[in-house]
């Protein structure tokens, strides 16, 4: 793993912000309510076997968001066999049993499946406890309560529960972008108060961070991702960004999708990794923001969930985004002018031609890492150039080869950096071609993740593992996490003595 190291210390260029702390894991208890599921499911009809994913999504595996509405079924309802073959369900209800957002289906028609979700939580809290998770033959039914509003996952993925309590704390962080924790007011006032009207147009927002689940990293990493650009190029865009940030701009940021580009804050103020991805998510999946210069009022739930600040979004060229972030609601000119200098110094700078040009042609790949000693002695010369070549041709021409990667068996890794809060991931390259082996790898990767974390099993520092499909490795440090997947012959000793070594720098 020496040469994974030494590839991301010299080849991605990460950007240095203000420090932003990671989350700290949470100690998660599981009941078992079986009883629980068996009123649900006899209720409902539902049925734990056979189940299917029939979803249709434009959405490409690395964050394209435009979403075909189509895709949650806006006629279907829980008697619809096509709505039970769905397998993942994500849904919003008041405490009320009123229902606030469902992944699928027209929430009208799933009024009667919200009631019996509220009728659940509520058995349970009349008893003196709260309901976490319900196990129901092969699902998993996930519960969040946040005051009158919660928050419900039901998954056959085999995904762990620490997985999917995590996708609904960001859900219902992206609920909190969009309206503020003020919400709660309006339930206090009226406990059947209906926030569907106040939420209107956006379920594409939704659906895309849901999507993301399945595709993007940073949703449980907590951490971001950077476009790889040259140091003179991140001198070029970070210094005009300081420059603006002043007491009116808390916040100025430049990021192309949901890559950053830079982030400049004012002092003392630091953007948590979960609101950058919020952020990114709410203005890559609203078409609305590339028409035209947008000011709109946004909450940004780790700095402060119960305000409003306002942004100034302007689409710069091609997917390059400017956000900028300030407390003044009459602040539109002043930032509009900040903009405009912005631009016109990342125009001189060549920035944004670069960032285009990294987009489409950057990104590590394992088969391009040097090769180490040990990994050369024990493979062999002759066998390691020949699965190298092989590699390189499938990636040149899109075609499926079992068995290729990098050095010593190497098929993907991501490297996380606890003091930046930043990640960097290699590009998938054969035999991860497909979308079904990325996904199964990004979800294996989480099960890692989530076992690796569990506070009252650890800490742990290193895990192994080994399937048909792969090995994978995780290591952690007090500096950085490492998660690699190797191919499932590859030796376990060599692959560890790898991973223990350290590069000199």
């Amino acid at each position: 793993m020496e040469a994974v190291l030494a590839a991301v210390d010299m080849t991605v260029g990460l950007v240095a912000v203000a420090a932003v702390h990671p989350i700290s894991a949470v100690q998660l208890g599981m009941g078992s309510w079986s009883n629980l599921a068996s009123v649900a499911m006899e209720l409902n009809g539902w049925r734990g076997s056979g189940m299917q994913m029939s979803s249709r999504c434009t959405h490409s595996l690395h964050g394209q968001t435009h979403m075909q509405l189509s895709l949650r079924g806006q006629m279907q309802d829980d008697m619809s066999i096509k709505w039970r073959k769905r397998k993942k369900h994500f849904f919003i209800i008041s405490h009320a049993g009123k229902p606030i957002y469902s992944r699928y289906g027209d929430e009208n028609k799933l009024a009667g499946f919200s009631a019996t979700l509220q009728a659940i939580i509520s058995y349970v809290e009349n008893s003196g406890d709260s309901v976490r998770l319900v196990q129901a033959g092969n699902h998993q039914i996930a519960f969040i309560m946040k005051g009158p509003i919660y928050l419900v996952c039901i998954s056959c993925t085999e995904e762990p529960f620490q997985a999917l309590k995590m996708q609904l704390e960001l859900l219902y962080g992206q609920m909190l972008l969009i309206l503020t924790k003020s919400i709660e007011k309006y339930f206090g006032k009226n406990a059947k108060f209906d926030m569907r009207p106040l939420l209107g147009g956006t379920d594409v927002v939704f659906s895309s961070l849901i999507h993301s689940f399945s595709w993007n990293p940073a949703t449980f990493l907590h951490a971001y991702t950077c476009v790889p650009l040259s140091c003179a190029t991140r001198q070029a865009a970070s210094g005009i960004l300081q420059d603006v940030v002043d007491s009116r701009v808390i916040f100025a940021i430049l990021m192309c999708r949901h890559k950053v580009i830079s982030i400049a804050g004012a002092e003392k103020a630091t953007l948590h990794p979960d609101d950058i991805l919020l952020l990114s998510n709410f203005i890559v999946s609203s078409e609305s923001f590339r028409t035209s210069e947008a000011f709109s009022p946004i909450c940004i739930p780790r700095y402060n969930s119960t305000a409003f600040l306002h942004a100034y979004v302007h689409y710069l060229k091609d997917n390059t985004v400017l956000v900028l972030l300030t407390t003044d609601h009459n602040g539109f000119y002043h930032l509009k002018d900040c903009r405009i200098r912005i631009e016109t110094v990342l125009n001189k700078s060549n920035v944004l031609n670069e960032v285009k040009t990294s987009m489409l042609n950057a990104g590590l790949h394992v088969e391009d890492l040097p090769s180490d000693p040990i990994v050369q002695s024990s493979y062999g010369h002759q066998q390691h150039d020949k699965d190298h070549k092989l590699a390189v041709a499938a990636r040149e021409t899109k075609k499926d080869i079992v068995g290729v990667g990098g050095p010593g068996g190497l098929w993907h890794f991501m490297y996380k950096s606890i003091y930046l809060d930043q990640y960097v991931a290699s590009e998938f390259s054969p035999p991860l071609t497909s979308h079904r082996a990325q996904k199964s790898l990004l979800r294996a990767y989480q099960n890692l993740y989530s076992s690796m974390h569990i506070e009252a099993l650890g800490p742990h520092k290193m895990q192994y593992r080994r399937d048909r499909n792969y090995i994978l490795l995780c290591w952690i440090t007090q500096d950085f996490e490492l998660y690699a997947a190797f191919d499932p012959l590859a030796e376990k000793k060599l692959d560890i003595s790898r991973v223990g070594r350290r590069p000199k720098h």
